[in-house]
């Protein structure tokens, strides 16, 4: 399933020509998926406090267009990658007022238990496990309605 974060641009957030400076983006994913985990009913919070921690191993952005100071946008986050060990977020940072899709960019996890060693939450914390796997396959349906879609547009426009 995809969720939504809404951000207004802060000035702190931007350069001298007003333009969002591209390491916020980086922060946007971040509180972006923190909300998915929420939305999921998994605090991160409580994940730390039951001594699991999913330390970023990757982050990927192409920036399309500039976000300006005093701009909404939504920040999607979707799970699209998940086996247990290691997760994969995939994020649109949208302008609300034009739904025009100004950067994308996609975060890769791992889980580690208190000591950093990998831990597979299939079979250290079950729970936890099928609400990231639940949400995985949700991914994966709106992924290949989209994809569809897609190939039923380009059916068409291949007709005209």
């Amino acid at each position: 399933m995809i969720h939504s974060y809404e951000h207004k641009v802060q000035y702190y957030e931007t350069d001298q020509m007003g333009i969002v400076h591209h390491s916020n983006y980086i922060r946007w994913f971040e509180e972006a998926r923190i909300n998915l985990m929420d939305q999921m009913g998994i605090s991160y919070q409580k994940m730390e406090e039951m001594g699991i921690i999913s330390p970023v191993l990757s982050v990927e952005a192409d920036f399309l267009r500039m976000v300006r100071f005093g701009g909404n946008v939504l920040i999607r986050a979707i799970v699209t990658e998940y086996n247990s060990i290691k997760l994969a977020v995939s994020y649109q940072v949208i302008d609300k007022s034009t739904n025009m899709v100004h950067c994308k960019g996609v975060t890769r996890h791992c889980f580690l238990n208190e000591k950093g060693r990998p831990i597979s939450l299939k079979k250290s914390y079950p729970r936890l496990h099928e609400l990231f796997e639940q949400e995985y396959q949700k991914g994966k349906q709106l992924e290949e309605k989209k994809q569809e879609s897609d190939n039923s547009k380009n059916h068409s426009e291949a007709e005209s």
